[in-house]
């Protein structure tokens, strides 16, 4: 299916497509590895977060400031 193909489709067909995209990917957990950089920041943010230095938000916060910006 090319990118003008899925562009084609209803919306509704492209969240379907999505998941099951998504579902196909997410089957085999032991095959997807986070690099290494992705560690260090989760690292950076536990020890903020430890330390009070981090500002913890529910998702809908942090959705309507993300949208301000």
């Amino acid at each position: 299916m090319s990118i003008t193909e899925i562009k084609a489709l209803p919306r509704i067909e492209k969240i379907k497509l999505m998941e099951q995209i998504w579902a196909d990917l997410s089957q085999d957990d032991e095959a997807l590895e986070s690099p290494d950089w992705h560690r260090v920041e989760l690292e950076k943010t536990e020890k903020r977060l430890a330390t009070g230095q981090e500002q913890v938000l529910d998702w809908s916060e942090a959705k309507k400031r993300l949208r301000s910006m």
